[in-house]
């Protein structure tokens, strides 16, 4: 029989007996076998994914909750200087106008009203002519009236129409009201420079001109009609009446029209020469600080916020009921005319608050 006797794979082991032998000792190591630099880990290359995955596996379960546990530090914000277009792109300037009407809506009917007042002269120069064509003026020629001077009254009545009630027709068709004058002009027009075209032919051929004056001043108003109308949003101070009007999915003529106010009395004033008083003289005696910077008056047209404590009116200039602004929501005010403010619906609808007494200013 053979006697083997286990050596023991560390010192302490060599006194050991047989019953310890079932006994398996694992000691960490005192120290690691190699030692890695500390200047060469910090600048060895290696994966990010790898190294941080390796990294999970190793921590230990109380110091993965803690590193997964502390919340992350926002960065800071980064301020950003509003550029002089972003601040004013909000900004719609008030269309002054005539009344209620626009600058271009006054021109057309005027033009309008003169085509309406010439239809009733003679169409031809001779009364023989009248007898043999049938009809004196353009009302009494047949059906040619519909498209030359009823097509554009129509339009005429649908603009003023539509100042007096904003919510009522809005269309005709298809076509929108500006739309609309733009094709019953057109359309007058050219029927006018019909009939003037073949007066110049007949008369250039035989001697003979039937037209009267009447057609060609009806070509010059309906040409004038169509500037108005059609090339309106191309000439200025026109495509006033179609700018900043409210978005909506249509071409810019066929939306709302925009909202028309009043010119303040105020901008008459600005314009006459005054003579220079300081508000608050300096007493006698009293030492000047040249150094302060004098403090700038508050402008009357420098827009605010204003918040009702009651449900208010906002009225028009003929002191019709637009909208109503109240302690629920701030309101818009374009102008300070000391008792009574001009405000701005969010609809770009601009009327009068006659009650401005508690009024907060935001």
């Amino acid at each position: 029989m053979t006697d083997q006797k286990t050596n023991p794979e560390l010192p302490d082991d060599a006194g050991s007996t047989v019953e310890d032998l079932d006994v398996t000792v694992v000691r960490a190591p005192e120290s690691a076998s190699t030692e890695v630099p500390s200047v060469d880990r910090e600048t060895e290359a290696y994966d990010f994914s790898t190294e941080a995955a390796t990294e999970v596996e190793t921590l230990e379960p109380g110091a993965a909750e803690t590193v997964a546990d502390e919340p992350e530090t926002p960065a800071a914000p980064v301020e950003h200087e509003p550029s002089a277009a972003a601040s004013g792109a909000g900004h719609i300037p008030p269309q002054y106008g005539i009344g209620p009407f626009s600058l271009r809506e006054v021109s057309l009917l005027g033009v309008w009203a003169l085509a309406f007042l010439f239809s009733f002269f003679p169409l031809y120069g001779d009364n023989q002519f009248t007898r043999l064509l049938g009809g004196g003026t353009v009302w009494t020629s047949g059906i040619d009236w519909v498209l030359t001077i009823a097509a554009p009254t129509v339009a005429v009545f649908l603009i003023t129409l539509r100042r007096f009630s904003p919510d009522g027709i809005r269309r005709v068709g298809s076509l929108g009201i500006d739309q609309f004058a733009s094709v019953a002009f057109s359309v007058s027009a050219v029927l006018w420079l019909s009939w003037l075209w073949t007066n110049i032919a007949r008369g250039a051929a035989t001697g003979v001109w039937l037209s009267s004056w009447v057609v060609w001043v009806e070509v010059l108003l309906m040409a004038a009609g169509v500037a108005l109308t059609v090339f309106a949003p191309f000439i200025p101070p026109f495509h006033e009446d179609f700018l900043h009007r409210a978005e909506a999915p249509a071409h810019r003529i066929a939306r709302r029209a925009r909202p028309v106010v009043a010119r303040p009395l105020s901008d008459a004033r600005f314009t006459m020469a005054a003579p220079e008083v300081e508000p608050d003289p300096t007493p006698f005696g009293a030492p000047v600080e040249d150094d302060e910077p004098a403090t700038a008056p508050a402008s009357a047209h420098q827009a605010f916020w204003a918040l009702a404590p009651v449900e208010r009116d906002v009225v028009d200039e003929n002191g019709a009921p637009l909208f109503r602004v109240g302690p629920t929501a701030w309101a818009l005010v374009i102008e300070d005319r000391g008792d009574s403010f001009v405000v701005r619906h969010e609809d770009g609808r601009i009327g009068y608050l006659t009650d401005v007494s508690g009024v907060t200013r935001g």
